[in-house]
């Protein structure tokens, strides 16, 4: 029975892994279409939204599964309990991905009002987080889980960059004021993107010691 609930849980985890990747994914490549102002890129993203929506149920129902027909208790319960959580985060980070995308598609046919310099840092800052607390939740690593959140620092302070200079050049020229909200926007999808690689982390933490962090 144990060897059978070993096998699932290891199944599991390596649907949550590939989620993961999947997500990471979506992130660079809206990034990459901001940067290139690629709607082929943007609509291939907005398009395969569902298929987030669709890997969240599946493993949804993988743990309504084990728990029903195994009964876990204590860590095997909290690690399942932390699965869901965390697919939920992963969930929003594929919709934030989309947002992005959408706020690209409508600039596309405009010119950047600045270089792109900092949304792009925040961006390989967030998808270091994501993979680094998906991999704290594999290797059972608290010490990375919590590096992970404390690299959302990097994260906020990239975001502060972001707006005090939008703030700049929307004082320099109010023409600049609708680009540099749309930007201000997608720089703040970034920022709460990092906001769900930490539940990600917090939630590891939890499956291993039952402390819920910042509850």
């Amino acid at each position: 029975m144990r060897s059978r609930f070993e096998e699932q849980l290891a199944f599991l985890n390596n649907s949550l892994i590939e989620m993961g990747k999947f997500v990471e994914s979506r992130i660079q490549l809206a990034t990459k279409a901001l940067v290139e102002q690629d709607t082929t890129i943007t609509r291939q993203l907005i398009l395969s939204d569902n298929e987030v929506d669709d890997r969240e149920k599946d493993i949804e129902n993988q743990c309504m599964r084990l728990i029903m027909q195994q009964q876990p208790v204590a860590r095997d319960l909290r690690t399942i309990t932390a699965i869901l959580k965390i697919i939920t985060d992963l969930e929003r980070i594929g919709d934030h991905a989309v947002d992005i995308s959408e706020i690209t598609e409508y600039l596309a046919d405009k010119e950047y009002i600045k270089k792109l310099e900092h949304i792009p840092q925040m961006a390989t800052a967030t998808m270091k987080m994501l993979t680094e607390s998906i991999d704290a939740f594999v290797r059972k690593d608290d010490a990375l889980a919590y590096s992970v959140i404390a690299y959302d620092d990097v994260v906020d302070e990239l975001f502060l960059k972001v707006k005090e200079e939008l703030i700049l050049l929307i004082k320099k020229d109010v023409s600049n004021g609708d680009q540099a909200l749309d930007l201000l926007m997608i720089a703040k999808y970034f920022e709460r993107i990092g906001d769900h690689a930490t539940n990600v982390a917090e939630w590891v933490i939890f499956s291993d010691t039952g402390v819920r962090l910042n509850s």
